[in-house]
């Protein structure tokens, strides 16, 4: 089967967006599948064509931006081609681009589908404003012109307000979830270089530096977790200077963050490569997501959490609360409150043993090569269906 995927920004941009489309799409070429991903060349210096683990990518060059948008005018060209060419297409939302494809896949009768990952909410000012309603209105088009919407949980579809107008559509599937297999040695080299001094305990953040993970929540909790814990510390992993539309929502964070860093309570430990990030989770104690609206649906992180037995808190928004809830390893707390997160690492430093669950029965339950398996179902099941 030859697979298009599409999706406005891939690898080596790091996002949960980004994260599940490259397992996906790895997995699906693992399973026999011939695989094309159309994305843009957000980097002029990334090539425009290469292969990466079997999975061809096709990047159409960037010609500006709109706020987090980007304008390609070769898109359409290279869109109606690939759509031709492959048999079925996979989209992922949010993003502008992917209407136009959606309705060449209706209009050529080819298996569409989309993953829909989040509700977009851009930050305030007049140009993203502009630019969010106009992402809204592709992005109901797209699901208009598509066959399937799979979203990760029922919990999200039922709380989002573009889901729930396309219900019938809707398919839940479990998002793809690994790290690769590391020995001790690398996890006590990890240890060595990052926590030296025995700080205790770690709380790990694992995200981009943006303004809906609610960072500003664990820095207030942190203010009170040190009173009682005055060794604890967050390792923020990921990337965290001049991320697109972000400067200012760091720069206006950073002096407390610096006064934490001052007192050894916080560390950033950089945007980590998958055996960096397979090292990071088994050093920590626990993972905060103190996420504050609808642009976070899960938080793929949780699960990589729990799969090395380490326990997630996590704010109570529809999907985010799912992993905790799903497999009993957590708190979930209200949204924006520190003094919740605050009590919630106190609970798990207090009785650790509480929050641990079957870590090699959560790592099959969201394997790429499971989900993977279920989304050649899912194409098998809609080919079928345009054939009779």
């Amino acid at each position: 089967m030859k697979v298009l995927i599409e999706l406005t920004y891939y690898r080596p941009h790091t996002s949960g967006l980004t994260i599940y489309a490259e397992r996906l799409a790895k997995a699906l070429v693992k399973r026999g599948h011939n695989v094309t991903v159309l994305t843009s060349q957000y980097d002029k210096n990334l090539p425009e064509i290469e292969i990466q683990a079997g999975v061809k990518i096709i990047r159409a060059p960037v010609l500006f931006r709109i706020s987090k948008g980007v304008i390609m005018p070769t898109f359409g060209f290279l869109a109606t081609k690939l759509a031709l060419e492959n048999d079925v297409i996979h989209l992922h939302l949010p993003q502008f681009d992917a209407a136009g494809l959606a309705l060449r896949g209706c209009l050529l009768k080819k298996p569409t589908v989309i993953t829909y990952h989040c509700d977009l909410q851009m930050p305030k000012g007049i140009l993203n404003w502009v630019a969010n309603q106009a992402v809204h209105l592709m992005n109901y088009l797209a699901c208009l012109f598509t066959d399937r919407i799979v979203t990760y949980t029922q919990d999200y579809a039922d709380h989002s307000s573009l889901l729930k107008k396309f219900s019938k559509k809707i398919k839940i599937i479990d998002p793809p979830v690994e790290l690769p297999e590391i020995n001790s040695q690398d996890i006590q080299s990890f240890k060595a270089e990052h926590n030296p001094d025995g700080h205790h305990p770690i709380i790990g953040i694992a995200a981009r530096f943006a303004t809906e993970k609610g960072i500003e929540v664990l820095i207030s909790a942190m203010d009170r977790i040190v009173k009682m814990l005055p060794k604890a510390e967050v390792w923020f992993a990921g990337p965290y200077k001049n991320i697109m539309g972000e400067e200012q929502y760091f720069e206006r964070l950073l002096p407390r963050i610096e006064h934490l860093k001052k007192n050894g309570n916080w560390k950033f430990v950089g945007l980590l490569n998958p055996e960096k990030m397979a090292a990071f989770y088994p050093n920590i104690d626990m993972l905060a997501i103190p996420s504050l609206n609808s642009t976070e649906a899960f938080g793929l992180v949780q699960i990589e959490a729990m799969i090395n037995g380490k326990p997630s808190i996590a704010s109570d928004l529809p999907g985010v609360r799912q992993p905790v809830l799903r497999h009993k390893m957590g708190r979930v707390i209200p949204v924006g409150d520190a003094d919740a997160l605050s009590r919630a690492v106190l609970e798990i430093c207090k009785d650790e043993k509480n929050f641990k669950d079957r870590p090699n029965q959560i790592k099959e339950q969201y394997s790429p090569t499971s989900i993977a398996a279920q989304f050649e179902a899912l194409f098998n099941e809609i080919n079928e269906k345009k054939k009779k």
